[in-house]
């Protein structure tokens, strides 16, 4: 970027432009406290370092998107004092340039259609065989799009989970872009869009890791810059279960932010004093802001949550 710093007129503060964060959260339901950790830690992180947060709508399975479910996690994350920079991005807005994308990499026959069932990968084991890839002509009728992998090692330094590797062919083998139904796939979508709105620190769950080297993969393709990531623990409930809108995770409720800060700064291991439980949402985002160490947030897989407040 040209420009390394500029003023965020909103706090009159020079904003480290070098650093740019996202909250990017599928408006499937409105926030859990598992999703509020998200949205906390890529906030902190940010703020910290006097960057930019964005926050990415990303809008790209209508069928699983309730109504009004982005507008309540917009409303949510402004009860929780976690003010975003910029206008929100939806990924239903860009759909061309997916496919533009998309296009790319057909031409340069980096990507090929697929037919096979459900019942048919899931029978290939951990990774997809590859089964598809080399047929004469293309199949008839419905078809994902999967990207060709080849047997190379992509790893990374994770900001708080440490080194991180995978073989991606073995691992997981060629990667759907396009989903049969014709939606975008996350991996594509999400590759173009951090490029696109220059992203260069990526805090989120632990439940994400597994593909991110699918990502850099694609980047590596693409010739796009590869962010810095971080993976927190992910909130399980009392059956070891991932808090999620499908397994119908309870909302948050925003009329006890002040609490649910508190406990999330605890959970990400950030030791808030106890005396802080009593101040406001804004005192407590300060004293975050200006006491947020990602060293500590823990580097186990899931946490177990605690009863909600």
């Amino acid at each position: 970027m040209s420009n390394p710093s500029t003023v965020n007129t909103e706090t009159e503060k020079v904003v480290n432009t070098n650093y740019i964060g996202r909250f990017a959260p599928s408006p499937t339901g409105p926030l859990h406290f598992g999703s509020l950790l998200a949205a906390l830690a890529s906030f902190l992180d940010a703020r910290a370092n006097h960057g930019l947060w964005l926050v990415r709508i990303e809008d790209l399975d209508p069928p699983r998107e309730p109504e009004g479910s982005a507008d309540l996690i917009l409303q949510q994350l402004n009860d929780l004092e976690l003010h975003w920079d910029g206008q929100v991005i939806y990924q239903s807005s860009r759909l061309e340039a997916y496919q533009s994308l998309l296009q790319q990499l057909q031409e340069r026959k980096l990507c090929f259609p697929c037919d096979c069932t459900r019942p048919q990968i899931k029978a290939m084991g951990k990774a997809y065989d590859g089964s598809c890839r080399h047929r004469q002509t293309a199949p008839a009728g419905a078809c994902a799009i999967r990207v060709r992998t080849e047997s190379t090692e992509i790893a990374f330094e994770d900001l708080i989970q440490g080194h991180y590797q995978q073989n991606v062919n073995k691992e997981v083998g060629d990667f759907v872009v396009r989903r049969k139904d014709n939606l975008f796939a996350y991996q594509l979508a999400v590759v173009a869009d951090d490029e696109w709105q220059n992203i260069t620190h990526c805090v989120r769950g632990f439940d994400l890791i597994d593909s991110t080297p699918r990502q850099i993969y694609l980047q590596k393709l693409l010739n796009y810059s590869t962010p810095s990531y971080a993976h927190i623990p992910i909130i399980t409930d009392a059956l070891g279960q991932k808090l999620s809108k499908q397994a119908f995770a309870p909302s948050i409720n925003t009329n006890s932010s002040a609490q649910l800060i508190f406990q999330a700064l605890t959970v990400l291991g950030q030791a808030p004093p106890t005396e802080l439980k009593l101040e406001s949402p804004q005192q407590q985002l300060r004293w975050a802001i200006g006491n947020w160490d990602i060293r500590r947030v823990p580097k186990l897989a899931n946490i177990k949550q605690e009863s909600p407040p």
